[in-house]
């Protein structure tokens, strides 16, 4: 392999420092800068600009187009060169031309809103678009082929940027001369699993740097040490007093210091395709990890319609995620399912942080609010939208509908396709209650026996540690956040709801199963560790203050019936 060139061994040890330079990297989708980029699944009407936008001036050192003897293909050539081959747009050779014969590449651009409202950017990109596609049949990367057209004909929007803000590889790139020769690389353009495949006499190093960045931990980027100062939050001033009025000697000190993580989150993390609006629509909510990943596909087979899911993950797990997603036939043709990651931090499990995160991404009236490790019922879909409309829910009634719980310990089963298969099944002792053997008090209002026979929904009171998995407005009141690790997370949100005056109707035909695997590190914990369950019970006494508080006298039911210590939940 030739010697790597001085200015990227220097960028080796910036990367390797983990931007202490304040440098930027980007080696997904697209380059990212410092402030917001146009990636090639992006709608043209996002820009900003140089007088109105700054892109990278790709120069004498990279070029956007697929060789060197396209550099000044006219109109004529194009229209001629798309008619002979009978294709789109070709790619990176849309509008040749810009600075120095070379097209420019929207893979760095900052946008000026204001300027280019100005200017009549909605008016300008689609004449111009409407002009080019009446001889060139579509665009091949979206958004990059529309500013290229623009730029070409109004050259006056761009202030162009030295070629280290966007240091691409490619077979025919020149980009060696930018980053032999540049005193300071910004950004590496690493969009294409193709690059791993690059030409080029530089590309093990530019593999490894590759590499190392999929193995950071991005939480690092939000620390004043490294080089990312910015205007604090709203609310970061209080945030802080908190934090430093905790006491690490206190034994519940990593709870506490859990609770007020403010985690990282990315919103719909994959593409995403809204469901179409329907009066009784159900959107299935749940959270996850990486251990519960193999979940996913069963779920999706169980459950057609569409689910907002929180993961928790680090860096490298989001990568190892995605990769998971597209390499699964099952995941990939959902694009009904919105993932979000919470980027973990800290020892705990954030479990109803994760709830809410996709608890509000719900884009549907309802959401049944379940656990990843449950499938539901190949029906139940369907059935609760149906019973939603025939309740007649909407917005007159205040209800919880309870989906009765089931477990297996079995790995392989066959799953009941009615409720009378499942009772079959519970008969012979393949199914039984869920947590019936450790913890009945769960579940045991639902009342089992009543629904074996129920043929229309029936109404249960709330009782202390009830915990059902419920189908309720999207509106309905969000999860506790200081319930964080294992124990009394989904109970005292059924609390919640009763102190609201939710009804809690049983639905006679729905279930759902819960499936056996490895308990989880906050659940072993808890069993094992006292200190981890007095920690627990205190934030049940601080949850019972605060409802006292909040509900007065009508909190009476809740303090006298939890006075008693019980177990998790």
């Amino acid at each position: 392999m030739s010697p790597l060139p001085p200015t990227l061994q220097n960028f080796g040890h910036s990367l390797l420092t983990f931007l202490t330079s304040k440098r930027l990297v980007s080696w997904k989708t697209k380059a990212i800068g410092t402030s917001a980029t146009s990636g090639g699944t992006t709608g043209p009407g996002l820009p900003w600009a140089g007088d109105l936008t700054q892109r990278v001036n790709c120069g004498p050192s990279e070029s956007t187009l697929t060789s060197e003897r396209s550099e000044n293909i006219n109109t004529a050539q194009k229209q001629a060169f798309g008619r002979h081959l009978q294709e789109p747009w070709p790619q990176e050779l849309v509008i040749p031309g810009g600075h120095d014969s070379l097209s420019p590449r929207a893979g760095v651009i900052l946008l000026r809103l204001d300027r280019l409202r100005q200017a009549g950017w909605e008016h300008m990109w689609k004449l111009t678009a409407t002009r080019e596609l009446l001889t060139l049949p579509a665009t091949s990367l979206a958004d990059q082929d529309i500013f290229n057209a623009v730029i070409k004909e109004h050259p006056w929007l761009v202030q162009p940027l030295p070629c280290m803000w966007n240091v691409q590889l490619s077979d025919h790139t020149l980009a060696e001369r930018c980053y032999s020769e540049a005193p300071d690389l910004k950004v590496i353009h690493w969009n294409s699993p193709k690059k791993l495949r690059v030409k080029n006499k530089h590309v093990e190093s530019f593999r490894n740097l590759y590499l190392t960045f999929l193995e950071y931990d991005g939480n690092l980027l939000r620390r004043e040490l490294f080089g990312c100062p910015c205007p604090p939050p709203p609310g970061a001033e209080q945030l802080q007093q908190a934090l430093a009025q905790l006491e690490e000697q206190d034994a519940c000190f990593e709870f506490r210091q859990q609770q007020l993580t403010v985690h990282r989150v990315h919103i719909t993390f994959l593409p995403h395709k809204p469901p179409p609006p329907q009066p009784h629509d159900v959107t299935l909510v749940a959270q996850l990890s990486m251990e519960r990943l193999q979940m996913l596909e069963a779920l999706c087979r169980h459950w057609p319609g569409p689910m907002s899911l929180a993961l928790y993950l680090t860096d490298t797990e989001a990568q190892q995620f995605l990769r998971f997603v597209e390499t699964s036939a099952v995941l990939s043709a959902r694009q009904d399912v919105a993932y979000h990651v919470v980027y973990r931090e800290g020892s705990l499990y954030p479990i109803n942080q994760l709830r809410n995160v996709a608890l509000a991404q719900a884009l549907t009236p309802y959401v049944f609010l379940s656990d990843i490790d449950f499938l539901p019922a190949y029906s139940l879909y369907d059935y609760l939208r149906a019973s939603i409309e025939q309740l007649e829910l909407d917005g007159r009634r205040k209800a919880a509908l309870v989906v009765p719980a089931f477990e297996t310990l079995h790995y392989r089963f066959s799953f009941p396709s009615s409720k009378a298969e499942l009772l079959t099944l519970l008969d012979a002792g393949s199914l039984y209650t869920f947590r019936y053997h450790e913890w009945p008090q769960g579940h045991a209002p639902t009342d089992y026996a009543r629904w074996r026979e129920a043929q229309a929904p029936y109404r249960v009171q709330w009782a202390a540690d009830y915990e059902p998995y419920v189908v309720v407005p999207r509106d309905c009141p969000r999860y506790d956040p200081r319930f964080v690790g294992f124990g009394w997370n989904k109970v005292a949100h059924i609390i919640e709801l009763d102190a609201q005056e939710y009804e809690l109707l049983v639905l006679p035909e729905a279930f759902t199963i819960h499936l056996p695997h490895a308990p989880s590190l906050d659940i072993t914990r808890f069993r094992s560790n006292p200190t981890y369950r007095d920690c627990v019970r205190a934030l049940k006494d601080e949850f019972h203050q605060d409802l006292s508080r909040h509900y007065g006298a009508a909190a009476l039911k809740y303090l006298t019936a939890l006075q008693q210590p019980r177990g998790p939940a």
